[in-house]
């Protein structure tokens, strides 16, 4: 009789699957749940993390399954034997998707060509890669971009072309309405879908809120919206919206939430709407990653307020809600390329990331993540100063190195 129950059971459950696959859209935002009993846990190892974004992917192989994972697996080798424990994976660059999703298509990424299925799913195999080496992974999500540039060329399943009353487009590109609650809770659906899904880790989302200052982007909304709050003060509740939406969702199958805002607080609130100041305080997110991607010399103008030293300062001294974790995103991308800073010379020195680890642990930050993969394994602009640079990192992140 139990065997049979289990059947019953399994059978019901192959049934419903569809149903609860499909897209759900609601006009408005209700308000979030929260379930204590499934909060994501403080972080048990460091935070060490390394970016990798659809740069990279454009690089590997996505023709099989077994071409894919050869590829996956030579990164996550190198991700491993650096010292990190993270990989944030860029699986949401363009409103597309690597992975089958009820509510995006799949990436152009895979295929060059925006909806065609590659015939398996990258997301799954990364996450296994991961995983077998003892690497958690976190699913990378830029939550509004459609398009930059005019690319990739949208296909039918976008949601541009089903629900084209939420987007807003700007001379750099086409954008998810920050302001519509339909795209707030189609976004964070799409979140759910993710961590139902697949053994993710967390929900990364990068810095890129609000595509524009110009108040002409959203005037409309803003009047019909009958807000007392400023136009900026209202386009930052938007944000703050979608991301308690998020967190909520996230929350429930305790996986942990994070944002990598501009590395300039002020910035970050006045240029993007992004309140990344609430989130700390409020709890919002599980941790916090601002880009702090100039050097400890960095100077301008006479002017060191945009060094990693002052920034990480400044984020540090940020009151934070019992148990959200500050980090802070290094630019290995400037390996001799520089900073645009007046002096120093710090980015030609072949262990600038290793000063810049060890001054973020004298600040109080309590993990960082590298931008990106291709600036530290396929660098080919300054291929020895990026192998120097990977040691001095294995070595500050505890690395025995012969």
């Amino acid at each position: 009789m139990r065997r049979l129950s289990y059947c019953l059971f399994i059978l019901a459950v192959f049934l419903l699957a569809p149903l609860l696959a499909l897209p759900r859209q609601r006009q408005t935002d209700p308000a979030p749940t929260a379930v204590p009993t499934a909060t994501a846990a403080p972080a048990a190892v460091p935070y060490r993390a390394v970016w990798v974004s659809y740069l990279e992917w454009q690089r590997v192989d996505f023709t099989s399954g077994q071409a894919f994972r050869a590829d996956i697996d030579s990164m996550m080798d190198n991700i491993h034997a650096l010292g990190a424990t993270v990989v944030l994976a860029q699986v949401r660059p363009f409103g597309d998707a690597l992975y089958p999703s009820a509510y995006f298509p799949f990436s152009h990424i895979c295929t060059g060509v925006q909806g065609q299925n590659p015939g398996f799913d990258p997301l799954a195999l990364l996450v296994a890669a991961a995983h077998e080496r003892g690497l958690e992974l976190e699913a990378w999500i830029n939550p509004y971009r459609l398009q930059a540039g005019g690319a990739p060329a949208l296909c039918d399943a976008s949601p541009a072309r089903l629900h084209p009353e939420w987007v807003k487009y700007t001379d750099t590109g086409a954008y998810l309405d920050p302001a519509s609650a339909a795209v707030r809770q189609y976004i964070a659906d799409s979140v759910e879908e993710l961590c139902a899904g697949y053994a993710i880790d967390g929900i990364h989302f990068d810095d890129y809120f609000y595509p524009t200052t110009d108040p002409a982007f959203d005037a409309a909304d803003y009047a019909a919206s009958g807000s007392a709050l400023t136009q900026a003060d209202w386009r930052r509740e938007n944000v703050n919206a979608l991301m308690e939406r998020c967190h909520a969702v996230t929350r429930q199958y305790g996986v942990r939430f994070g944002a990598a805002p501009a590395g300039n607080p002020e910035q970050s609130y006045a240029l993007q709407y992004g309140d990344a100041a609430r989130w700390l305080r409020q709890g919002t997110v599980d941790y916090l990653l601002p880009q702090l991607y100039w050097g400890l010399e960095y100077v301008k103008n006479g002017d060191d307020t945009q060094s990693l030293a002052k920034l990480a300062a400044a984020w540090a001294a940020l009151p934070r809600a019992a148990g959200v974790r500050l980090y802070a995103g290094l630019g290995a991308y400037r390996i001799g390329a520089g900073d645009g800073s007046d002096t120093g010379t710090e980015w030609y020195t072949g262990h600038a990331l290793a000063d810049q680890l060890a001054a973020l642990d004298r600040a109080g930050v309590q993990g960082a993540a590298l931008y990106r993969y291709g600036s530290l394994f396929d660098n080919a602009d300054a291929p020895g100063l990026s192998a120097a640079e990977v040691e001095g990192v294995k070595k500050a992140w505890g690395v025995i190195v012969p």
